[in-house]
């Protein structure tokens, strides 16, 4: 099963970091490309334990509807999405924040099996493990904006 792990530092504080990962509105300024909208679920703010999202994007022009639940946390280092309903056969994105001396560490560990067996595991290995790769590298890249900007502020 592919697995990306991405690691981001970014100049905030632990809680700004965690907080912005599972906000509902960031994530869709950062998915603003593929026209990602929410369709069910909590909409706006941020996502909690056992709540879910279902969201609607378009990738390779094709329009995808996924259903995400928050299966575990620990408040400010980690929390669990999992697809429950949707385009993957499997899709597990844990998200791991520690301090690093003055800087938070964010990581990714995103693990996702694509369907259609070995023909799923040939489109995983030619172009989707690199395509999202760079969808998770574009929300790391908002959330490290958005959290230096804010401590920039205060």
């Amino acid at each position: 099963m592919p697995t990306i792990t991405l690691k981001t530092l970014i100049d905030a504080p632990i809680e700004h970091c965690f907080d912005l990962a599972r906000s509902i509105d960031l994530h869709l300024l950062s998915m603003k490309s593929s026209g990602e909208e929410v369709i069910a679920g909590k909409n706006s703010g941020m996502i909690d334990l056992d709540e879910s999202v279902t969201w609607s994007a378009r990738h390779f022009g094709i329009l995808f509807e996924m259903t995400n639940k928050i299966s575990a946390m620990e408040y400010p280092t980690f929390f669990i999405d999992e697809m429950i309903k949707g385009p993957f056969k499997k899709l597990h994105h844990q998200h791991q924040f520690k301090i690093i001396d003055a800087q938070t560490e964010m990581t990714d560990v995103f693990e996702f099996r694509a369907p259609f067996g070995l023909l799923g595991q040939l489109v995983e290995k030619i172009f989707l493990q690199k395509y999202m790769l760079k969808l998770i590298e574009k929300r790391n890249e908002v959330i490290k904006f958005q959290a230096e900007t804010m401590c920039a502020i205060e």
